[in-house]
């Protein structure tokens, strides 16, 4: 259960924010109906299941090479403190663009799901970091079951999400504001907490 439990919550975290797919979905929802966004999230799911199973793969091949995995460590601690550095005092407020939503098939709106996934790439490189980052502690096994229902409890996170966007779009559009102004506050704490991570890591394998 304990795959499940981490790949649901990974999910969660990753894709809660105010983000492209699940804005879309919402606003598909509001304006053509349940059946439209249920076939818009159904695609988006598709692609996040096999990003997720690559990524988990991927990690798996790595995680048996010591020294490809402090290195990636070493990447990603210099990648996400640069991170937070940009989005806690670089980076500008963002501002919110309205999105036009015109009516298509469900057919389009499959595909469309699959599209914006394919378009994002931060999940394969979210997921690797996570599963090794599990692993390391001892609470994620590269094993076949372990695996599957990772992917499987991401799958369940993500549709969560996808539904309380759906549900909530209202109350979520008009708090849209307030969140897109403390949008880089939040990525960089996020990244910056990610970053220390990952440097206690380092630092850990370098006594060891």
């Amino acid at each position: 259960m304990a795959p499940l439990f981490f790949g649901f919550i990974t999910a969660v975290i990753g894709i809660i924010p105010p983000g492209l797919i699940n804005m879309t979905a919402a606003k598909v929802n509001l304006k053509e109906g349940p059946k439209n966004a249920f076939w818009f999230i159904l695609g988006a799911l598709i692609i996040i299941f096999f990003q997720t199973y690559g990524a988990v793969l991927f990690a798996e091949i790595i995680n048996v090479r010591p020294d490809i995995v402090l290195l990636l460590r070493e990447l990603g601690f210099g990648v996400f403190g640069a991170l937070a550095i940009y989005f806690l005092w670089i980076a500008k407020k963002p501002k919110r663009k309205k999105t036009t939503i015109i009516k298509n098939s469900k057919r389009k709106r499959f595909f469309l799901g699959m599209l914006l996934s394919v378009l994002n790439f931060f999940p394969i490189p979210y997921y690797v970091f996570v599963t090794i980052t599990l692993s390391s502690y001892h609470l994620f096994l590269f094993n076949t079951s372990s695996i599957v229902t990772f992917v499987s409890g991401v799958v369940l996170g993500a549709s969560l999400v996808f539904y309380v966007y759906i549900r909530f779009f209202q109350s979520i559009e008009n708090k849209a504001d307030y969140l897109l102004k403390n949008m880089n506050l939040i990525i960089g704490s996020i990244t910056g907490i990610i970053a220390l991570m990952t440097l206690f890591n380092i630092i850990r394998w370098y006594l060891h």
